[in-house]
């Protein structure tokens, strides 16, 4: 008998490369604030900032499993951040003290303060609540929209008419938010079903916007979408199974496409006239056969992109780019960042997180003696 010695492998894990186009870091300077994206495929945040007198990018990453939704809130004029991961929700607060205006060349550190652990409820899309000290998200293997409880793992405020009970199912794939004065609005699901997974079968039209005050479907036939929002008064999403964003006409429940983005698109936030879009490669799954967004991609003789796009809403070009190659493939939601430049994020495995302290002032009054 000869042994054969198992062969050599070359093979190197994909290295992560991020590269903006000619336009982009000198627009991301112009705007007054940073950039923030997930992957839950590579269960990574990052922060995406712009370095002080260098014209070059600031990127801050960290690892949090399988984490989706980002949100954030004002809270005494700090912003907080939200991020959901795989079986918790994360409140991340920003040590800076109020005054001081960088901290190694930072002017925001973000810490993990304060971690709750819902269970695998896969959270989606977050936004915070004017005067809470809780986020609403949805919570889309439940599908309904909750908040946090201190006594359960979360609390149901709001489920689509047709959901019958709170049930573990994904029933609808009801996936994203929208707010408007505070309060939530719309809601994104893939089709308008019942059962356990049976929105799968209708991921090519059978995708709808609902009113959340009246539980009216504002508009039907939607392939797959995701990340409504309303900005300047209008409510645009995605039809990420068309690989298409518009707005949608509250009137004729009419989509109207603005762009084409090559890609399966997640995510949306605003920043004046611009929308900032998450654009990901489609895995070869059933969860994306079957779209006509391979279609068009075949068509046009286009290979699936990963990046961050910047749209113009009043032309639909894609002004900017933030090109994601290797180890990231997916995103899933994207943020922007007011007022804060260069923003840092703590990890939970990190020696400096241990001396990360801010200890609140001492009140005479109230102190416990």
């Amino acid at each position: 008998m000869t042994d054969t010695a198992a062969p050599e492998t070359t093979e190197q894990p994909p290295v992560l490369s991020l590269m903006p186009s000619r336009t982009f870091v000198p627009w991301l300077q112009s705007i007054g604030g940073s950039l923030a994206f997930t992957t839950y495929q590579a269960g990574k945040v990052f922060l995406v900032g712009t370095t002080p007198g260098s014209g070059r990018l600031s990127v801050y990453e960290r690892s949090f499993p399988r984490c989706m939704g980002f949100g954030q809130s004002q809270e005494a004029g700090r912003t907080v951040l939200w991020l959901s991961s795989l079986y918790q929700l994360w409140r991340l607060e920003n040590l800076l003290d109020p005054g001081k205006k960088t901290e190694d060349g930072y002017d925001a550190v973000f810490v993990p303060f304060e971690g709750r652990t819902t269970g695998d409820i896969d959270i989606h899309d977050i936004h915070g609540v004017p005067n809470q000290n809780a986020p609403l998200f949805v919570a889309t293997r439940f599908n309904c929209l909750a908040t946090l409880d201190r006594r359960h793992s979360f609390r149901p405020v709001w489920t689509p008419p047709f959901i019958d009970r709170i049930a573990a199912e994904d029933r609808c794939h009801l996936n994203g938010l929208a707010m408007e004065d505070g309060k939530p609005a719309f809601v994104t699901c893939v089709a308008e079903t019942n059962t356990q997974g049976a929105w799968r079968d209708k991921r090519r039209d059978g995708g709808i916007v609902m009113h959340v005050p009246t539980g009216e479907v504002v508009a039907g036939g939607l392939s797959m979408p995701h990340s409504p929002r309303v900005h300047n008064g209008t409510l645009y999403c995605l039809q990420s199974g068309t690989g298409e964003f518009g707005q949608i006409d509250q009137k004729t429940g009419t989509f109207e496409p603005l762009c084409f983005l090559p890609g399966f698109a997640r995510g949306v936030a605003f920043v004046g006239n611009h929308a900032i879009i998450g654009v990901s490669r489609p895995r070869k799954d059933k969860t994306f056969e079957g779209l006509s967004l391979n279609e068009r991609l075949s068509q046009q003789d286009l290979e699936p992109s990963c990046l961050l796009a910047v749209v113009n809403l009043t032309t639909g070009d894609i002004e900017h780019t933030l090109n994601i190659e290797g180890v990231v493939q997916e995103l899933y939601d994207v943020a922007f960042l007011s007022g804060i430049k260069r923003p840092k994020l703590l990890g939970l495995r990190t020696p400096e997180i241990r001396f990360q302290i801010r200890p609140a002032p001492l009140d005479a009054e109230n102190a416990a003696l």
